[in-house]
């Protein structure tokens, strides 16, 4: 696939994924809609897809919890998404928790404590 196919296929992927775990569809426990989808990496074939999301929750890990619940409801994902979308092949997607929102924000507190002193 060229470029621009591959970066409408992570956009569109994207917006479908995120508006299932909103809409509440995903009915996993470990999945609630704090969790949001950051990145999507579709490879070049466009049969395979790692997804990355992030949890807004203070918890400590729920979005590893949520990316398991993900991964374990990825069958039905994939399904929603051949029915909503025109896709020659919907690919099969991998969900892996995306911790840079959170060590940024832990690098902000750091910075912002050595300013401080």
């Amino acid at each position: 696939m060229d470029q621009k196919r591959l970066k409408r296929l992570e956009e569109l992927l994207k917006e479908e994924i995120a508006s299932l775990i909103a809409s509440g569809e995903v009915r996993d426990p470990r999945v609630n809609t704090f969790v949001s989808v950051t990145r999507v990496e579709p490879s070049r074939d466009g049969s395979t897809a790692k997804v990355w999301v992030s949890c807004l929750s203070e918890e400590e890990g729920a979005a590893a919890l949520a990316a398991q619940g993900l991964n374990s409801a990825a069958g039905f994902i994939q399904s929603q998404i051949g029915r909503r979308v025109r896709l020659r092949l919907t690919p099969v997607l991998r969900f892996l928790e995306d911790r840079g929102i959170r060590e940024g924000f832990e690098m902000t507190e750091k910075i912002k404590e050595i300013l401080k002193e």
